[in-house]
């Protein structure tokens, strides 16, 4: 009925059958629990462990799985409503994948609230407890899935009776995570010392040559001096830099000494990058950022760009090879 629903809304929003659409019924199919499930087992447990009647047993039902059933629909909404409205991202129109998935979800949640407990209340009936009980595999499997039950209850009544042992415990972790979250690597090439660096000089719109070419002299200056013991030659360029060309840009690719006359923590590319922006932070005539080489050529804003090319007019492949040439020749 939910899946119905849902081809329902998308025809009303305006969404066609299609790969998209589909990868979003697919996840939707994956993520979401059927919430009308949720109710009956409810209410059958009710019926049989309380001995009420279909209608007694779904009110009390509801009272105790209501509030789940809605927080999980809150929980699933703060993670997809937003992305339902990104009509373009990357290129790609994602909201005809995460309608589907926000259409599923509301209508879960709103046929085990609204439909699901009149049901219940009209065609369940009363069954005693002995109507659970079997024999063989499924009774053996019954069995220690009731254990199971009865640990995992005892062990959360433990917990609740000793809230503050076990605060304690979650809040080590915390703090345990937050360590390593500041130590470890946060990409999956971490940067490394390949005794060579960069520096990008940018002064304000309008500056001359003749002040970006003392800003570089200064870089120059304070990487010679400074850094002497770890600093092998600077090498400059006025009037270019990876944020465009002109003559308030320039670069400075720093050549650094061998790794065994550069021993220490101290001596490494990070921690000369580190005192650099320091120092260079006190030029107020313009904005100087060392920063260091990527781990694999053309990864990361250091080296080079990427250029897509697209036949957006439809013009057909000998227009966009055409294109593409040159494009390639003004690189």
């Amino acid at each position: 009925m939910v899946l119905l629903g849902t081809f329902a809304v998308l025809s009303m929003f305006g969404y066609s059958i299609n790969t998209l659409t589909m990868f979003g019924m697919v996840l939707a199919i994956g993520l979401l629990v059927d919430d009308a499930i949720v109710v009956v087992e409810n209410v059958e447990r009710v019926m049989v462990e309380e001995k009420l009647s279909p209608k007694e047993a779904t009110e009390k039902s509801m009272s105790q799985i209501q509030g789940a059933l809605v927080g999980i629909a809150m929980v699933l909404s703060a993670v997809f409503v937003p992305m339902a409205f990104f009509r373009r991202l990357n290129r790609r129109d994602l909201s005809s994948v995460f309608n589907p998935i926000v259409s599923a979800m509301a209508l879960s949640v709103l046929v085990a609230l609204v439909l699901t407990p009149a049901l219940c209340a009209t065609l369940l009936k009363p069954a005693s407890a002995e109507h659970h009980e079997k024999k063989g595999f499924f009774g053996w499997f019954n069995a220690r899935f009731d254990q199971s039950v009865n640990h995992y209850t005892n062990s959360v009544s433990g917990i609740l009776r000793g809230t503050g042992r076990y605060l304690v415990i979650y809040l080590v972790i915390v703090v345990g995570m937050a360590v390593l979250f500041m130590r470890l690597p946060t990409s999956f090439l971490p940067d490394e010392d390949q005794g060579v660096f960069l520096t990008m000089i940018q002064l304000p719109s309008g500056a001359t040559q003749e002040r970006t070419q003392k800003v570089l002299d200064t870089v120059t200056d304070y990487y010679l001096h400074n850094e002497k013991a770890n600093v092998e030659s600077v090498f400059t360029v006025n009037g270019f830099s990876f944020s465009g060309q002109g003559q308030n840009s320039g670069m400075a690719f720093v050549s650094l000494k061998p790794w065994e006359a550069r021993s220490g923590d101290e001596n490494n590319v990070e921690s000369i990058i580190k005192r650099a922006t320091v120092a260079f932070s006190q030029i107020k005539d313009a904005m100087v950022f060392p920063f260091n080489m990527p781990a694999i050529i053309e990864l990361g804003t250091a080296t080079g760009f990427d250029f897509e090319l697209i036949d957006q007019g439809g013009l057909g492949h000998t227009a966009l090879t055409q294109a593409r040439n040159q494009l390639l020749g003004m690189v």
